[in-house]
C-alpha cells in the first residue's frame, strides 16, 4: 500500500531532462515491418526519428526557391 502522506523528497527522485521542452507528446505511425527492424538496429534510434522529423519540418517551413 502507498504512503497516504506521499513522499516529501519526491522531486529528488523524479525523470530530470536538459531539453528545452518535454517529451510527453505521443506520436503513432504504422510503417513497413523491415524499416522498424533496420531502425531498431540503431543506437537511441528513437532520437534518429526525432531528428528526421525535426529536420523535414524546418525544410517544410523554409521557403521554396524556383
Amino acid at each position: 500500500m502507498s504512503n497516504p502522506k506521499g513522499n516529501p523528497k519526491i522531486k529528488e527522485y523524479g525523470f530530470k531532462t536538459d531539453r528545452s521542452e518535454s517529451l510527453t507528446a505521443k506520436l503513432s505511425m504504422r510503417v513497413a515491418p523491415s524499416m522498424l527492424a533496420e531502425l531498431k538496429k540503431k543506437d537511441n534510434w528513437q532520437e534518429l526519428v526525432r531528428d528526421a522529423i525535426a529536420k523535414a519540418l524546418q525544410e517544410l517551413e523554409e521557403p521554396q526557391s524556383a
